[in-house]
Parts: structure tokens; sequence; C-alpha cells
């Protein structure tokens, strides 16, 4: 376990990385109130305060500037009043470089949560996992070719709603090594293969389970799992998120490095960083528990 001034250092590197993150963003949209009864059976939300922000992709990009890394993003929204307010949204984001690709017939993604008491009444979803279209393809790989070249680490971050899909993360991530940048994936289902050659994929046991087909009821199983997939995938190793148990790395070969006090959300924008610092998966590891408190103390 590294001592406080261990941990200190570490994140002052944070600062000296440059990290580029593509991938599903989101519009996260919360109205907070109070029930109130109307003598009929369906419920009724007082609402006194909504909020608006960026999620999904996005929160990589916020949580990057907590760390005091640079950061450039790239993502794609549609022509509609969900795509318009990430636009203004972003536009806040002070010192981040952002290019946001408009396709005018996609629908972009958001999700409206209405709460009472601290309880999710409802969360309503506008979603659509269709891929990109030719020239929009081509023009965001474009721009993840030129903007690799100047970071060391690259976030794909994929959600499901199409950005990263039809290869388009496989092409990164050979943008990526070609250039000398290290990737982190953090994803949403799917078939993990799409991420082959990546440096880092965050998975939970669940998803090592619908992605291997093996069992993940033991740590030992767990670290089996995560074997079979690194070695499938080609990956440089792979983050698993324990609950109640922090996080382990597990590289290639099996060897494994936990880290109990880490967060059970793997924290992407800290291994990023770190990575993109020029530190190793296990330095990466040591100090995401630190950089993730310091993000919860942000937020």
């Amino acid at each position: 376990m590294p001592d406080d001034s261990d941990l200190t250092a570490l994140l002052a590197r944070l600062k000296s990385a440059r990290v580029l993150c593509v991938g599903d963003v989101m519009l996260d949209r919360a109205a907070f109130g109070t029930l109130v009864p109307d003598g009929g059976a369906m419920p009724v939300l007082s609402v006194e305060s909504e909020t608006r922000r960026i999620s999904g992709a996005g929160r990589v990009l916020r949580d990057l500037a907590v760390l005091g890394a640079a950061a450039s993003f790239v993502s794609v929204v549609g022509n509609d009043d969900a795509g318009r307010e990430i636009e203004r949204l972003m536009a806040d984001e002070a010192g981040a470089e952002i290019h946001l690709l408009v396709q005018p017939d996609r629908r972009t993604a958001s999700r409206s949560r209405f709460v009472a008491a601290g309880r999710t009444l409802l969360r309503a979803d506008h979603e659509s996992a269709a891929p990109l279209g030719p020239y929009i393809r081509e023009d965001l790989l474009r721009l993840a070719r030129e903007l690799v070249t100047t970071h060391g680490a690259v976030v794909i971050s994929d959600h499901g709603q199409g950005v990263l899909t039809e290869g388009v993360a496989l092409e990164i991530i050979k943008a990526a090594r070609e250039a000398g940048a290290r990737t982190v994936v953090a994803a949403e289902g799917g078939d993990p293969i799409r991420y082959r050659g990546a440096d880092l994929l965050t998975a939970t046991p669940r998803e090592l389970a619908q992605a291997t087909g093996m069992p993940v009821e033991d740590r030992g199983a767990v670290i089996a799992a995560a074997g079979a997939l690194i070695d499938r995938c080609a990956l440089g190793g792979l983050l698993v998120s324990r609950p109640g148990a922090g996080m382990a790395l597990v590289e290639p070969g099996g060897a494994v490095f936990a880290e109990p006090d880490a967060a059970d959300d793997p924290g992407v924008a800290v291994v990023a960083a770190a990575l993109g610092a020029g530190l190793p998966p296990r330095a990466a590891l040591r100090v995401a528990a630190a950089g993730n408190r310091l993000i919860s103390t942000a937020k």
C-alpha cells in the first residue's frame, strides 16, 4: 500500500497527462421534487428543481478536468434539442478541446429521471444504437487519427449508442497503437472482441460471465474468466471491479494485483490519466482509489 506522499506524487503526475476521449455522449436530465396526492392512481411529482448535465463519455471529460489532465473529446450528436443542449453544456468545459460532430438524422441519446426523497421514481430513455453514417464515420476517424498523435492515452467510452460500432473502436485502437498511445476501454455490453488489442478493458464479474460463458462465483473463477478474455481479445490487461472488494488488475499470464481500497467503479478517467502520464498499469491501479476520492469530492 503506498503512503500518502507516494499518492500525492502520483496524483500530481496526472496533471501532465493528455487524454483523448472518444465515445457516446448523452444528456442526463433530472427533475427533483415531492410526491403529492391527487386522488387518482397516478403519482404526481411536484417539481422543485431540475438539472441537466452531460453523461456517458461526457462524464469522463468532467472527471479528467477534476484531475487536472488535459483532454480532447470527440463524439457525435443529432440536430435536435438534446444535441444542442449538449453543445451548450460542453462549451462550459474550459480548457478541453471539443469536437462534436452533427449527423442531422441522428437521435441524440438522453435520459430523464424523476426523483423524490432520494429515490428515482421513473427513468425515461431516448436512445438509438444505429451506427454512424459513412461520411460522419470517416470524419470521426480522421479526427481521432490526427488527435491521438498528441495524446498519451485514449479512452474509448462505449455506452451502446452506435458511435463506436461497425469497427470504429478497432480503428481507434489501431491508430493509438501506431501513435504510441495507451488505450483504456469502458464499455456497456456487447462482444469485447471489437476492442481487440486495447491496453486495458474494464469489466464487472457479470460482464465477464456474459463475454466468456465462464463461471465467476469466486475470486479464482473471476481471474480465470479474465485470463480467457485477455487471450481471446489480445488485451494488455483487464481491470475488474469487484463489488465490496475494490478492483483487481489481471495481466496476461495470470498475474493479479488487487486494490481493495479502490471504489467499485473502475474510475476510467483516473486510469487513463495515469497511463497518459507514463505510469504503468500497476501504478495506475494504486492511484485509482485516491483519484476516485478526489473526483467524488468535487461532485
